[in-house]
């Protein structure tokens, strides 16, 4: 049975219609599909179809072939998609970002990617205070929800997603000795309302940390930044501060994301190519 692509244009659920169009007509016929054919695979409307058409089509990612009027994915569709065959595209863009981060802020940060109800550790820069952290060396993972970055990611996914991986984590969660589920709604109200995490339960003593998200161009996050320092280095006088130099580093990279890097899908791809 074929999954029906959200229909509304705005935001997320637009995009995600988007990219759902460029799948089907990427697993259709090589000639091309026809407008009605689309509409049926996809479960909307031939208007909506049509306008997506015409939006991807002006962005040169699908072309109308001649006489047939079927629809078929572009060559600038497969020009953008190989330039993902770096498998650690995301890793080498953010890495100047965290060394600045790193520097600025003598502390140490993180770069964690989402991976299913996981959130992986794909790159750290030491800062020169010894800390320990949830997802620990570069390969770590933790459940989604757990720790600074990880709960940044939680809470700017769509709103079905998120439900989806608090039902599945949240017994998980409790495992860890982490909050129960009304504790972790909560904190995730809290970061959408202030765009950053910043929960410091003392499961590791002596231990602090904020993360904010890295969002595509729907707005649904697919990584984060965050730092893990010490308690008495991050006050209620230094977190804003922090938080929004990370804001900012997140927002360039969010800018620059390829949406095909392989490595927003699997990240164990990545971490195999070693740090840069």
């Amino acid at each position: 049975m074929t999954k029906k692509i959200p229909e509304n244009e705005n935001g997320a659920s637009g995009f995600r219609r988007a990219l759902g169009l460029l799948k089907l007509l990427g697993s259709g016929d090589p000639q091309g599909m026809r407008l009605t054919d689309i509409a049926e695979a996809s479960g909307l409307t031939q208007p909506s179809v049509h306008r997506a058409m015409k939006a991807l089509m002006a962005e040169g990612f699908v072309e109308q072939i001649g006489s047939t009027r079927k629809y078929r994915l572009a060559l600038d569709f497969f020009v953008l998609a190989a330039k993902a065959g770096h498998a650690d595209g995301l890793r080498n863009l953010a890495r100047p970002a965290l060394l600045r981060l790193s520097a600025t802020l003598g502390d140490t940060v993180f770069l964690l990617v989402r991976h299913g109800f996981d959130a992986v550790c794909l790159d750290r820069v030491e800062g020169p205070f010894p800390i320990r952290s949830f997802t620990g060396d570069i390969g770590g993972k933790v459940p989604l929800g757990l720790g600074q970055g990880s709960l940044a990611m939680l809470a700017y996914l769509p709103e079905d997603e998120r439900e989806a991986v608090i039902r599945f984590n949240v017994p998980r969660l409790l495992d860890r000795g982490f909050l129960d589920e009304v504790g972790l709604r909560m904190h995730i109200e809290n970061v959408r309302k202030t765009g950053w995490a910043s929960i410091n339960t003392g499961l590791i003593p002596g231990m602090a940390g904020v993360g904010v998200p890295i969002c595509d161009a729907g707005g649904r996050a697919v990584a984060a930044i965050s730092i893990g320092t010490l308690a008495e280095r991050l006050r209620d006088d230094r977190l804003p501060v922090v938080a929004s130099l990370l804001q900012k580093e997140a927002e360039v990279l969010g800018h620059h994301l390829n949406p095909f890097d392989p490595t927003l899908r699997y990240p164990a791809r990545s971490l195999g190519a070693g740090t840069p």
